[in-house]
């Protein structure tokens, strides 16, 4: 790794299965690319045209206050941001209310649709899941936003507190480890669980962060989310349907997936994350991190489509599996 730190500058702790002292590791799988590779995929490999801003019918949506009575509601904001309301508490994933992801503000792959809620539309937010710290999903300038409009606590897996403490200094957070749990004060208990991913600010503090999934489990049932993931041939579906049983609901990536010779440790595609639905034991699935900025190869649509076809070819209700655009909303039936 050129430039690599002689330290890890975020955690330091006892070595694991997943942590060999300086860096954590997917136990069993594929590190992520070279920066040989990096280059190959940019300089060879051609791109879809996306349109400078999508629509959706959806924008401006206004959430309820609370979400309760064994009902669970989701509103998508965009790329892996939801809010999820059930049992009277408020999660928000990955917050991105930024123009861009990127540690520029002038440049660096560009939002193309607006958020589904305007900020301050949002409701009293309780918690803010974080599963790592790409700047697709770990926005320093939305976690100050939310910190003085909300003071959410911070859930997220080791290391990623140093980053954001960084930023934010009174932010409230709670870490974890894969395998650990945090009991909400609002009632719901949060499963650090593992996905198959990686970690990086820079080009020199890969994999000095750990990434994580999570599972929300409450009255109105359990709640299997993921940022961003290889499908690592399902060990991860098996193992969190075997440790926590059936879900009511998966939230579940679907796009940034190509080119595959690339993309596929790190990055499911919809065929996949169909795959993942079943292994999990998930009733009803939120596909997202697609239509929002673009950071592969593939359409804009294309993971809408693709995930439509699997799911016929599975013999799956489209119903069962929705890519929401922003600001849609869905009360996830009882499974």
């Amino acid at each position: 790794m050129i430039g690599a730190r002689k330290s890890n500058p975020y955690y330091q702790g006892p070595k694991t299965d997943h942590f060999d002292g300086k860096l954590f590791f997917n136990p069993g799988g594929v590190a992520p690319g070279s920066l040989r590779d990096v280059l190959k995929w940019q300089f060879t490999e051609k791109r879809a045209r996306w349109p400078k801003r999508y629509e959706s019918p959806h924008l401006n949506a206004k959430p309820e206050k609370r979400v309760e009575n064994g009902d669970i509601v989701v509103t998508m904001v965009g790329h892996a941001t939801m809010l999820v309301q059930m049992d009277g508490v408020n999660l928000l994933t990955d917050p991105l209310w930024s123009e861009r992801t990127s540690p520029l503000s002038f440049a660096g792959p560009k939002r193309r649709i607006e958020p589904g809620i305007v900020f301050d539309d949002l409701p009293p937010i309780d918690a803010v899941l974080l599963t790592h710290n790409h700047y697709d999903h770990l926005d320093l300038e939305t976690l100050k936003r939310l910190r003085q409009d909300h003071d959410p606590l911070v859930v997220t897996p080791l290391g990623n507190d140093t980053i954001v403490k960084s930023a934010v200094p009174d932010m409230r957070i709670a870490v974890g480890d894969w395998g650990d749990t945090i009991e909400l004060e609002q009632g719901l208990t949060l499963h650090f669980e593992p996905c198959h991913h990686w970690s990086a600010r820079g080009s020199t503090d890969r994999r000095m962060a750990l990434w994580a999934a999570f599972v929300i489990e409450g009255e109105a049932g359990r709640v299997y989310h993921i940022g961003d993931t290889g499908f690592h041939d399902g060990v991860n579906y098996r193992e969190a349907r075997r440790k926590h049983g059936d879900f009511r609901l998966a939230l579940l990536p679907i796009g940034a997936y190509e080119p595959r010779w690339f993309m596929k440790p790190q990055h499911q595609n919809p065929e996949e994350a169909v795959a993942g639905l079943k292994l999990c034991g998930a009733a009803y699935a939120v596909g997202h991190h697609w239509g929002t900025v673009q950071l592969t190869n593939e359409g804009i649509e294309d993971p809408v489509h693709a995930l439509h076809a699997a799911l016929e070819q599975c013999a799956i209700e489209r119903e069962r599996f929705r890519p929401l655009t922003a600001g849609e909303a869905w009360r996830i039936p009882e499974s």
